[in-house]
């Protein structure tokens, strides 16, 4: 597990979009694990800059990580809104490249079944990641055992009250998702975990230097070859030792 710290959350999205770029210029038919949430927003961002420059995104394929359930694509606080409004209109790749959970099929079950399907038929060379407050990534909140596959999820609490910023009021949130499974994000050939703000700083802390916990969906990503994390020295401020250099590398 690598770690890279930056002065702000725009430095770092610009080196994960590097990080992007990288691996679509090595793959003929490159596939991006996205996430959503306030997090990425810099990311997406830096990636929209090259687009403009000149890198080319219409060989690449992207499948989201989870969607709420019960609100349609065209809702502003859904996922597949949001992807759209970040990212999607503003570079080249197809409609039919991309791909998120159907937060409002008539049978969830046999959209989960789907969506496991759309992730074996295209493996995922980055993962891009962000993290709850209590550790989830996608929505795999803390539990006594996580699940492989892609599956429904009642939000926690502490997750419903995080994203309720999002929503007028907090009865507006959601309490159900469909997410993909930590077997899937753990297949991917490279993860980054990203993570902005003082308030991430203790979940990051035990997601990185403590051994793997299902009550820490994150630290599963211990179990990796190949994962960088990318923080803002807030969310790296109990990863730093009195002289601010990393106490973990």
């Amino acid at each position: 597990m690598k770690i890279r710290v930056f002065d702000n959350s725009h430095d770092a999205g610009v080196y994960v979009a590097a990080l992007a770029e990288q691996v679509i210029e090595d793959h003929a038919s490159p596939v991006l694990g996205l996430a959503t949430g306030s997090t990425p927003i810099p990311f997406y961002e830096a990636l929209v800059r090259l687009h403009q420059c000149g890198l080319d995104l219409a060989p690449v394929k992207t499948i989201n990580l989870d969607e709420y359930i019960g609100l349609d694509p065209s809702h502003p606080q859904s996922y597949a809104w949001f992807m759209q409004n970040h990212l999607f209109s503003h570079v080249n790749i197809p409609k039919d490249q991309i791909y998120l959970p159907n937060g409002v099929a008539s049978d969830l079950e046999a959209e989960c079944r789907r969506y496991d399907e759309v992730i074996r038929k295209h493996p995922v060379h980055l993962q891009v990641l962000g993290i709850g407050i209590n550790g989830h990534i996608g929505f795999n909140e803390p539990d006594d055992a996580l699940l492989s596959q892609t599956h429904i999820v009642d939000l926690r609490q502490e997750t419903v009250a995080s994203n309720a910023r999002f929503f007028h009021d907090i009865e507006e949130v959601p309490k159900r998702a469909i997410t993909m499974g930590v077997q899937a994000i753990l297949q991917a050939d490279q993860i980054v975990l990203m993570a902005f703000g003082r308030e991430k700083a203790q979940i990051v802390a035990k997601s990185v230097s403590g051994g793997v916990r299902t009550d820490v969906p994150a630290s599963i990503l211990n179990l990796h070859k190949q994962v960088t994390v990318v923080l803002d020295r807030d969310a790296a401020a109990e990863l730093m030792d009195s002289s601010g250099r990393l106490r973990i590398r």
